[in-house]
């Protein structure tokens, strides 16, 4: 059920974000004073080929991590993923606070049975020591996670069979909430000791991830996103999908275009964020959120951040690492001033490289 023991040392891994519409990819290497993009790569991927974070179509995916591995440098041979939050049980549990890790390794794989609602053998476990209990000092919270193995081996089979072996599989809201580390520079200074929701928009799924204090805190996902938008312009004006994400993307659109479409999108994408604020209230002794980052391909829609700002009275902003503890070479950096939040989660994903992990 557990493998090896918790590593210290970890080799330096591309994060491979696998989107619906992109599969991103970034490298990073760690600097004196934060961290440096040394590769980025998006390739589109075959519509259809993945929903829901799940892969589809395993072929057209390969293809494009084919691509991505041509233009990573030869040396690069391992990489972390993620799959959904979706498709992760997550359970905080109590454990005595002086077991190590390997005890507490042992009690979990006696235990997991009866906190486990899967037959073991269709599941991978794993589990991550978190902040001592707040009711009982000599109590440790450990955050126990189980996905059904065959979502797992999905990732790690496609990144394999372009010779990249998955060091770490991660879940998609966790990685988003690592990213928090690279935007703290946008933010005010107070930032870090307060509550930041990141929010990922992509093409069907919104991931949202709090993080506080150097923790992510809270993850939820929702199953809304761009591609609903690229629907309302199909509709509304009679195009076929390609022509209206194409419109989309370009912004060659008619002129009652914000009025007709984009204005009662905006709305429906302020209730997302509004009702996840909501949960997150409610499962937690925080009475809201401090501030708001976007990412993913929506985020840049016309007018967001400040119908967010206006609206909820949280100061937002859409994420670029580029203003915050991240630096690239002047020619990336011409090219990511565009797109670089849509590169969030990979960024995340590529922090692993940095922080613990179990093989």
């Amino acid at each position: 059920m557990f493998s090896n023991l918790w590593k210290r040392l970890t080799p330096q891994m591309v994060g491979i974000d696998i989107g619906a519409h992109e599969i991103k990819a970034v490298l990073l290497s760690k600097t004196t004073d934060g961290y440096k993009i040394n590769s980025h790569i998006a390739v589109p991927v075959k519509k259809g080929a993945v929903s829901d974070h799940h892969i589809l179509d395993a072929t057209a995916v390969i293809e494009a991590l084919e691509l991505i591995k041509r233009r990573l440098p030869k040396t690069v041979k391992v990489a972390a993923a993620s799959v959904s939050g979706s498709a992760v049980l997550t359970k905080v549990i109590f454990m005595d606070a002086n077991l190590s890790e390997e005890e507490m390794e042992a009690q979990i794989e006696v235990e997991a049975d009866s906190l486990i609602p899967y037959p073991l053998d269709e599941v991978s476990i794993d589990f991550e020591t978190l902040q001592p209990n707040e009711t009982d000092i000599s109590k440790v919270n450990v955050l126990l996670s189980a996905c059904r193995t065959e979502n797992i081996d999905a990732k790690v089979d496609a990144l394999n069979s372009v010779d990249l072996e998955a060091k770490v599989i991660d879940v998609e809201g966790y990685a988003l909430g690592r990213a928090h580390e690279l935007i703290l520079g946008q933010l005010p200074d107070d930032a870090f000791d307060k509550a930041v929701m990141m929010v990922d928009m992509g093409a069907n799924i919104m991931t949202f991830a709090v993080a506080k204090e150097g923790e992510t805190i809270f993850t939820r996902e929702q199953a809304f996103g761009g591609d609903q938008f690229t629907h309302s312009i199909q509709s509304f004006y009679g195009m076929e999908y390609d022509e209206a994400e194409k419109a989309k993307v370009t912004g060659e659109l008619p002129r009652d275009y914000m009025y007709e479409v984009l204005s009662p999108f905006q709305a429906q994408l302020l209730q997302q964020i509004k009702k996840s604020i909501q949960v997150f209230c409610a499962n937690t002794n925080i009475d809201n959120v401090d501030y708001i980052v976007l990412s993913g391909g929506t985020a840049k829609l016309e007018g967001m951040v400040n119908l967010i700002t206006n609206e909820l009275g949280i100061h937002a902003v859409i994420a670029n690492p580029l203003e915050g503890n991240v630096t690239a070479n002047e020619k990336d950096e011409l090219v990511l001033k565009k797109h670089i939040s849509k590169y969030m989660v990979a960024c995340g994903l590529a922090l692993r490289s940095y922080t613990p992990w179990r093989t």
